[in-house]
Order: structure tokens, then sequence, then C-alpha cells
């Protein structure tokens, strides 16, 4: 009787068994919460709940095509052209222009616009240009840092000249002469009938040295047989004798009789100092320059004919003209005092 009982419940059992599986095959599968009571209460087991995907922190894998495209070049689409600004003038230390030996204008080397690391021009926030300086040359085409040269400045030549005098031959030229030259490049000394000499305390093209020239207070050289000297009350290039180079231009003449000084920074004409103004040929004698009015010698005016005076002009001021004052007759006392008539009559 046992035995067919226990028989029994395996046959319903393996039914129920077979009832469960074709429903999972044919229905999504439930939930345990949503599991049928009837088999639960039959004994058959729960079913287990999927486990939850494990996360780890490698990142997921990147495909091909993306990799590729990341570690591709960028393409430079932005302007490639270096903006250069012209040259400009090399000024002196007094704001002059610098000129060569050969006589021609000097200027100052072209600026540049900087490139970066990839060779690409740099520009600025707002899209301007941005320019080379002193210490960044920036990078060249390849992407080569430009290495900046440090070039020492050129030393300067100062020169002070304190009431100067220029003679020629002995004879006086020019007086109170007064120059503070900050950076001396060439003196220049005009002479009639010599030419116009160019000192300078430095060899340069076509020049001979004189030795000695420049001592304490005076420079002294030699032209042609003609001594020429520039004294001042005091040291004009040190206490230590010192040699000056010369050349002469017997093609550059002035028009003025006397002697003329100057310096500047140039060989050749024109001369940029005063009075430098080149005559291509000259006829005859130079008229000198007319004498300023205050140093005018006055004239001395026509004498008046007998019986005519002339009147006492206003006063003027030294270098002004006197106005002209015409001859007037002179009036005799007996005309211009009436005689007083008697008061009885006439005298008998």
């Amino acid at each position: 009787m046992y035995l067919r009982i226990s028989l029994a419940k395996v046959l319903a059992l393996g039914l129920i068994g077979s009832t469960l599986g074709f429903t999972a095959h044919s229905q999504t599968p439930a939930t345990p919460d949503q599991a049928p009571a009837a088999t639960l209460a039959a004994g058959a087991p729960a079913p287990a709940t999927p486990a939850a995907p494990v996360t780890t922190g490698a990142p997921p894998a990147v495909p091909a095509a993306a990799g590729k495209a990341k570690h591709a070049k960028e393409i430079y689409s932005g302007p490639t052209n270096v903006v250069v600004l012209p040259p400009t003038p090399m000024l002196d230390g007094e704001g002059k222009q610098r000129v060569d030996p050969d006589g021609k204008l000097m200027f100052n080397p072209p600026v540049k616009q900087i490139r970066d690391k990839k060779g690409h021009p740099v520009f600025d926030e707002k899209g301007k240009p941005i320019f080379q300086t002193a210490t960044n040359l920036g990078y060249d085409e390849k992407g080569k840092k430009i290495p900046t040269k440090k070039d020492k400045p050129p030393k300067a030549t100062p020169i002070s000249i304190a009431a100067g005098t220029l003679t020629v031959d002995g004879w006086t030229g020019k007086a109170r002469l007064n120059y503070d030259i900050a950076d001396l490049k060439f003196l220049y000394f005009y002479a009639p009938g010599i030419g116009t000499s160019i000192v300078s305390p430095n060899p340069f093209p076509g020049a001979k040295e004189q030795q000695g020239a420049f001592n304490g207070k005076s420079l002294k050289i030699t032209v042609d047989g003609h001594p020429i000297e520039l004294a001042s009350d005091k040291p004009m290039l040190g206490k230590k004798p010192g040699s000056a180079w010369v050349v002469v231009d017997r093609g550059f003449l002035l028009p003025a009789k006397f002697p003329v000084f100057g310096y500047g920074t140039t060989i050749k004409a024109p001369y940029s100092w005063p009075g430098s103004t080149e005559v291509v040929a000259s006829k005859g004698s130079v008229q000198a320059p007319p004498l300023p009015r205050d140093v005018r010698p006055t004239l001395l005016l026509t004498p008046c004919p007998a019986g005519m005076m002339r009147r006492a002009g206003p006063a003027v001021l030294p270098g002004q003209k006197a106005p002209d004052q015409p001859c007037v007759p002179i009036q005799s006392s007996a005309t211009s005092i009436p005689a007083a008539a008697p008061a009885n009559g006439p005298i008998q």
C-alpha cells in the first residue's frame, strides 16, 4: 500500500515537471515573485536569480577605426605667410640716421613674425601677428629654435670742445667753438684753397695716419704743408696722445672765404654739417655772407646845403634802421623873434 502511494506521487511530480518545462519554452520566464503558487506548493525548487554583471576598472574596447582617427595627424588650415615689417632707419645717439663709409644711409634689418614649434605663424588673441624681439626669434620653418646672438654695442667715442679756436697757417679762422659730441665719427675742416679735410680717431678707407694729432686739449694735422689746429679749453679725447686718420676732399667747395668746422657720420659729399652746400663750379671771388645787423657800421648822411639842417630823429635800437630826416632851412634869431615897437613913437 505504501509503495503504491509513493509511486503515485512520483508520477504526479513528473507530470508537473513536464508541464513547467513546456510553459518555460512557450512563455516569458517568470521571476521568483511571479512563480505560480501551485508550483511552490507542490515542492518544486525556486528558479535561481540571474547574477548581476560584474563591472571592472578596464575601459571598454575602442573600435579600430576610432583609434586610427584619434592618432591621425591634424591638418593645419591657418595662414602660412609670415608678416615682415619694412626696414627702419638706423639712428645714432643724437637721433640722426647713420651713414656708412660709402655715404649710403643705414637701416635696421626687417622684423619678421615668429613661428611656433610646428613652423606656423603665431598670432595673439586679437588675431594680430607677434613679431620677433631681441630675446625671442621663434622657430624656423622646420620647427627648430632660432638662437639669439648677443652682439656687444659698438664702443662710443665722446668728445668735448669748449671755447675752441680753429687756426689755419697760424691765422685764426673760427673762435668760440662749443660742441659736445656723444659719439665722434668724423670731423670736417674746410679751408679755402685747401679743401675739406676729414679727420677721425679711427681708421677708415683712404685715410692716412698722423701720429700724435690728438694731444690733450688740441688737435693738430698737416694738409699739403698747411698746419691746421683745433684748440680747446679742456681735453677732447683724453690725456694720452692719439693718432688721427686724415683724408682730403678737394672737390668739395663752400661759398665762404673763411674756414668752416663741423662733424658728421659720412666721408663723402654732401656732408651733413652746417654750411655743407656743394658748389659745382666757382668763378671768380666768392662773396662773403652779410654781417648781422647789430654789427653793421652806420653810414654818415650827406651834409645839407648852406642855410639848411637836419632835425634829430627818434632813438632806434641797435641794428634797426633810422628814418631819414630831410634838410630844413635854418631859422635865424632875427627872423624868428620880431623886434618890439617903441611905446611913445620913434626916437628923434
